[in-house]
């Protein structure tokens, strides 16, 4: 079983919330990144969109490009899909130059979680019949991504319309092959799912998996009619992996379990001022390398 280990920039800089790192330069980050350990890092608002650019930022780190996040609008776009193909276009071009792995796709249509002032409870929910729809035109979409060189990975997401298990249960029920699933063990614990359940029922369609820990006393807390994603995460409700309440070595081997190899992607979004991101990228990279060891994986390019 063979694994490689990146990290998310946004512990360092958050799209979504600009105060929180909006001063920290691209470089800090991916030099702290490459010191911690990492082979490998997704994309954020701060890097290059052309391809010699980023290759050429990354290189000078000696980092690899696992893959990013894309703002998909599938669910609400008319039935060609052409107006996302032409959006997707770019991305799509860019990561299978530089060979990452998959689009990490996350359904903003209709979302709340960059809206400060949109309380968790008020998120979309989608019906069965719904999802349905939505599924035949999400697999479409998968297949022009897979066509054009790069597969999708679908992100489940807190304050989007696929948040829950359920809602999970459902999207995968109702899409082909094609959709590949990016498991996120935080986004899921935040939503009240089974962290380790959810790989056992799709672990045949996880493609990307993103390890992201969570403060239960801090989701626990929260008043959901009235404080919304972005003051979870102010208040600190992500964490890195060995700083929270989930069990990394469990996750780890359920994932070997289904035989899942590839990108372990450490990722938390916090304040850096709180949580000074060079450290605990080497808490997360450390807590990693040994929960993937003892669950029989070989790391490559360890530093």
């Amino acid at each position: 079983m063979k694994a490689k280990l990146a990290i998310a920039p946004i512990a360092w800089s958050n799209d979504d919330l600009p105060e929180l790192g909006g001063e920290t330069t691209l470089q800090t980050c991916l030099q702290d990144s490459r010191a911690a350990g990492f082979l490998g890092v997704e994309t954020g608002g701060k890097f290059p969109k052309t391809a010699p650019e980023l290759r050429a930022e990354l290189a000078a780190y000696g980092l690899q490009l696992a893959s990013g996040w894309y703002s998909g609008t599938v669910l609400d776009a008319p039935d060609d899909l052409a107006a996302e193909f032409d959006k997707v276009a770019p991305q799509l071009a860019l990561f299978r130059e530089l060979g990452a792995a998959c689009i990490a796709y996350g359904e903003t249509a209709g979302t709340i979680q960059n809206i400060r002032n949109a309380p968790l409870s008020g998120r979309r929910r989608l019906s069965e019949d719904q999802i349905k729809v939505y599924g035949r035109r999400l697999t479409r979409f998968a297949e022009h991504c897979a066509d054009g060189g790069v597969p999708i990975a679908f992100h489940h997401h807190m304050a989007t319309a696929i948040e829950t298990e359920q809602d999970l249960d459902l999207l995968m029920k109702h899409t082909g092959e094609a959709v590949g699933l990016l498991y996120d063990a935080g986004h899921m614990s935040f939503a009240g799912g089974d962290v380790l359940r959810v790989i056992e029922k799709h672990g045949s369609r996880i493609i990307h998996a993103h390890m992201k820990d969570v403060r239960a006393e801090v989701i626990g807390a929260l008043e959901r009619t009235k404080q919304s994603f972005l003051d979870a995460v102010l208040l600190g409700a992500f964490t890195v992996p060995g700083d929270g309440a989930l069990d990394f070595t469990a996750v780890a081997q359920r994932l070997a379990d289904v035989g899942y190899e590839g990108w372990f992607v450490v990722e938390a979004e916090q304040d850096p001022a709180k949580a000074p991101p060079a450290e605990f990228a080497k808490i997360g990279y450390r807590t990693m390398k040994d929960a993937l060891k003892k669950a029989g994986y070989s790391i490559e390019s360890e530093s």
